[in-house]
């Protein structure tokens, strides 16, 4: 990057667009001014090497991101490097591809930065992505190097035109289920529900029995985050939860998507049988994150749909049992439909991130070559485990092969997984960092899901997928809560398709998933 952002971990749009752009004005000619000053020294045949600090700017999603005085991992790999590594994360993907966006527009790209598949694709187009394919297993060397896989499957991913545009990073395993009050099951002598009908019967009573014991009507059988705090529900018709995790399957051979799929007529009037008997979170639609996982801690509702993460980290479990020492959250196994039982569907294909480098950085091979050496540090057997688990002797200690890690990684380690450019031997480091959750890191990793291809379609010009996206999620709202008739559903899909050109969309998506061979 040519010039650097703030560091930005929580941001309102306009305050961090204008702190990044602020921040670029300001230290843009600084950092030109070190890259021209730079002494190097160079023997023939081989690239320029620097004699100083190599300022490397790195964005990408996430949050919890110290400063840099404050970063021992940045310090260590500036150490091991040479290099002078400023990281900035975003919190939400919406203001980090904004700000993007901006930045590529003005000439004023980063070093190395996260990526979506469809902002890959625009960029590359307009030739602001360095092609990656000529330095492959040369400057950049995943076959001598990676622990973890970068083959051809992956690298689909970050393919365009036959050109690879981005580092793909391996994709993770799935973390969400249903999680029921094991505690209020117990109160009002209830079974674990295993069927769709079941689980309505379970709300009702968590709903309308007071399960708290408070006796106040103040608790509500399910919440969560838009659609997709019904995603096992869905997936129980066989249909995926759409928003939250993509919309093109496979079923019976051939590609479906979610809207067009005739079961989902039924999944949604299903959901409307749920509200209509009083059982879901009325905010379901306009909740955060932060509100699921509040209400459920709080007592507000005893079924959500969440990643163990959120819930059954030991500090989660200390949160929620400061509110109530009696509760007790426990995975509930996805329930039996028509369809069979599928825990929400998943895109096993996706890579977790997809890093690129901007084409002007060809004009700096120092820089370049930098940012290749850390790529590859950091995807290296020694380089991985300190991105996973921080500093030897410090955050872990390592017996016979064994990790065993320190209480100081909890402290200071939360942001290390930004630094996991190409990823991480998923079951080893779950299995280590997170020991006291082994069997239920197993139990949503290992539960049925539809398998979905959103990760290998490129949305064609001249379809506006973020419209009809929100014409979709208004028209479902309005059949789950009654507002429209479901027996308009063909209507809708008439106008998705005409109005909102999504059969440009499907016809695409077919196209590109058959020629990377997901379906014939």
């Amino acid at each position: 990057m040519k010039k650097s952002w703030k560091r930005v971990t929580a941001v309102s749009a306009v305050l961090a667009l204008g702190g990044s752009l602020l921040a670029g004005c300001a230290t843009g000619d600084a950092e030109k001014k070190q890259s021209s000053a730079s002494p190097t020294t160079s023997n023939q045949g081989e690239s320029a090497k620097p004699a100083a600090p190599v300022t490397l700017n790195i964005s990408l999603t996430g949050t919890g991101l110290p400063l840099p005085e404050a970063d021992v991992l940045k310090k260590e790999l500036d150490a091991k490097l040479g290099t002078n590594l400023m990281l900035t994360a975003i919190q939400t993907n919406e203001d980090y591809n904004n700000q993007l966006r901006v930045r590529m527009s003005g000439g004023n790209s980063p070093d190395l930065f996260q990526v979506s598949n469809i902002d890959m694709k625009e960029y590359a187009d307009k030739g602001l992505l360095l092609d990656l394919t000529p330095y492959l297993d040369k400057e950049l060397k995943p076959a001598k190097t990676f622990i973890t896989s970068l083959g051809s499957d992956l690298l689909k991913k970050s393919t365009v035109n036959g050109k690879i545009y981005a580092i793909p990073r391996n994709g993770d395993l799935p973390f969400n289920s249903f999680w029921i009050r094991k505690d209020w099951l117990d109160k009002l002598q209830l079974k674990m529900p295993t069927t769709i009908d079941e689980l309505l019967e379970v709300a009702k009573a968590f709903t309308e029995r007071d399960p708290d014991g408070n006796s106040k009507k103040d608790t509500y059988g399910l919440t969560g985050l838009e659609f997709n705090a019904f995603a096992p529900v869905l997936g129980a018709f066989g249909v995926s939860d759409m928003f939250s995790s993509g919309v093109f399957y496979g079923k019976d051979g051939k590609l479906m998507n979610a809207f067009n799929d005739p079961a989902m007529p039924q999944a949604l009037a299903f959901i409307q049988k749920m509200i209509d008997a009083n059982v879901v979170d009325p905010e379901f639609m306009t909740n955060k994150g932060s509100n699921v996982q509040q209400k459920a801690f709080q007592g507000k509702a005893g079924i959500v749909n969440m990643a163990w993460t959120e819930i059954a980290k030991d500090e989660m479990v200390n949160q929620y049992k400061t509110v109530n020492p009696n509760a007790e959250w426990v995975q509930l196994p996805a329930p039996k439909g028509p369809a069979g039982q599928y825990d929400g569907a998943f895109d096993f294909d996706k890579p977790s991130r997809l890093m690129a480098i901007p084409k002007s950085l060809e004009k700096d091979p120092v820089k370049l070559n930098k940012v290749f050496e850390f790529i590859n540090y950091v995807s290296s057997q020694e380089g991985n485990n300190q991105v996973m688990y921080g500093i030897e002797g410090k955050h872990y200690n390592l017996k016979d092969g064994k990790v065993s890690m320190t209480e100081l990684l909890a402290k200071e380690g939360n942001h290390f997984y930004m630094y996991q450019l190409t990823g991480r031997p998923n079951d080893q480091y779950l299995s280590t960092k997170f020991p006291n959750q082994k069997a239920i890191i197993e139990f949503a990793a290992k539960a049925q899901r539809i398998r979905l291809f959103d990760s290998s379609v490129v949305p064609p010009a001249g379809f506006n997928k973020a419209d009809a996206d929100r014409y979709a999620a208004e028209e479902l709202v309005k059949f789950v809560y009654g507002k429209r008739p479901i027996s308009e559903y063909s209507d809708f899909l008439k106008t998705l398709e005409g109005t909102f050109k999504y059969k440009l969309y499907t016809d695409a998506a077919e196209k590109q998933i058959k020629e990377q061979g997901l379906i014939k």
